[in-house]
């Protein structure tokens, strides 16, 4: 998984791939979905659906992200990445899980049933993901209280995989 996370990611890969390797050791039976895509016994492909927080004015609500979403870059227009989407959504329709979060391209991710996160009264966890990028799939278990800001998990921050970083921001101040 790690070589199609750095060839598949490019300049972010050593990142991403970092990332999936911490969100690999969170992941449970009863806590999130790590899915995988082979052809001739080789990984082409992987996606994780991990455990992060929805702040809700009622209380906590443990949710999903949808993140990352890799395939290599040979077998990539071939619908791995969306067999793995609709694989992983598809699980989750008859579990406790109430939503799936994401950062995307909307032209991608709307063919599953995501939609713009800020419709449903969700906020973004961070002011650096575009408004268009910042998405959600309702499952069954939602509930229409279910509204406010999303949490990442800590291994998102601590990976600095949260939005977009604008390079130039330190030439600026």
């Amino acid at each position: 998984m790690r070589d199609v996370t750095l060839r598949a990611f490019g300049d972010e890969g050593t990142v991403v791939a970092s990332l999936v390797d911490s969100l690999r050791g969170i992941i449970t039976v009863d806590s999130g979905l790590s899915l995988v895509a082979e052809v001739g016994g080789q990984v082409v492909g992987h996606a994780m659906f991990t455990r992060s927080l929805l702040d809700a004015p009622r209380r906590l609500v443990d949710v999903l992200v949808l993140s990352p979403v890799t395939v290599a870059p040979e077998h990539q227009k071939r619908g791995i990445g969306s067999a793995l989407i609709r694989h992983g959504l598809a699980s989750l329709e008859e579990s406790r899980e109430p939503l799936v979060f994401l950062e995307g391209d909307p032209a991608y991710y709307s063919r599953f049933g995501f939609t713009p996160g800020g419709d449903h009264d969700f906020r973004k966890p961070s002011l650096r993901i575009p408004d268009v990028a910042f998405q959600v799939f309702k499952l069954p278990a939602y509930r229409p209280w279910m509204t406010g800001t999303l949490v990442y998990s800590e291994l998102f921050w601590r990976h600095d995989s949260v939005g977009l970083r604008d390079p130039g921001a330190d030439a600026a101040g």
